[in-house]
């Protein structure tokens, strides 16, 4: 994989982690019931915010950072 290119990858990575926790939130709200379940719908968000928004904004600034090094290495 080129260098120039890898930081579009970590978006597109970033972008699935999202987009898999909206997906997810909106699978667990068609299957929250108040009646069966012990906890509040907002700890289903938490879980979710976690398992993908916490890795995705990581992903994130990796990709801003390869993006500001490799540029700042073909201008040069």
């Amino acid at each position: 994989m080129k260098k120039t290119i890898i930081h579009k990858f970590l978006y597109a990575i970033s972008a699935l982690l999202v987009l898999g926790f909206a997906i997810l939130t909106i699978v667990d709200a068609c299957r929250y019931d108040s009646m069966l379940t012990s906890f509040p719908f907002y700890a289903f968000l938490l879980i979710n915010a976690v398992t993908y928004l916490v890795p995705s904004l990581i992903v994130f600034i990796v990709a801003l950072i390869v993006k500001k090094k490799f540029t700042n290495k073909v201008s040069k």
